[in-house]
């Protein structure tokens, strides 16, 4: 239900579970984990989903079972954080819940017309992943996190734009080219050039 594509210069991970919202089981999660560890010596990686949903998250059943609690979320943002080269999520569609980890880790999001972005934690009683407010905060601000996080705000695309929590809107027929597109610069440079641009922009950050 992961699709990874990966030809050592861009790895490109699929969530393919559209019947369910490419909501995430256990299994899932620890592919997208591993998936992005084995990227490690890609210049580029794209997330996106099949269907009209990015993710809803934690697949119910799942959650109930203790997924919502898994430290593999928080292995998973940490490892797309720590990623060397260009992280990019392509949202197809919505990103709910604990999916929206990921999409908060990567250096860039674009999104086709109609997503939502929500983190529903506290109409659930879970707290958010550990790493998730903060980088969340760092993107929009902190009382726009706590719209999200505290008041349950569902962000339709055009509010996330302006606030910066997603780059640009994308076309749908044309999504994958664009985020493809955007890799270019990065596939064609060394690892090391890569390495330290984006080393350099982490600097500049407070």
């Amino acid at each position: 239900m992961i699709e990874v594509e990966n030809d050592g210069t861009l790895c490109v991970l699929t969530i393919n579970r559209p019947d369910k919202a490419n909501s995430l089981t256990a299994d899932m999660l620890e592919a997208l984990c591993v998936g992005v560890e084995e990227a490690r010596g890609a210049r580029a990686i794209i997330l996106t989903g099949q269907g009209k949903v990015f993710s809803a998250g934690a697949d119910l059943e799942a959650a109930k079972a203790g997924l919502a609690l898994s430290p593999l979320w928080e292995r998973l943002s940490g490892a797309i954080v720590r990623h060397s080269g260009l992280t990019i999520t392509a949202l197809n569609g919505t990103a709910a819940g604990g999916a929206l980890g990921m999409v908060l880790a990567c250096d860039l999001r674009i999104a086709v017309p109609g997503t939502k972005v929500f983190y529903p934690v506290m109409k659930l009683g879970f707290l958010p992943q550990p790493s998730d407010p903060a980088r969340l905060s760092a993107l929009v601000g902190p009382s726009r996190a706590k719209m999200i996080l505290m008041a349950g705000q569902k962000i339709p695309t055009d509010d996330a734009l302006t606030w910066g929590l997603i780059d640009e809107i994308a076309d749908p027929d044309h999504l994958m080219d664009r985020a493809r597109e955007l890799t270019h610069d990065v596939c064609g440079a060394t690892p090391e050039h890569a390495r330290a641009i984006k080393g350099l922009i982490a600097q500049s950050l407070p």
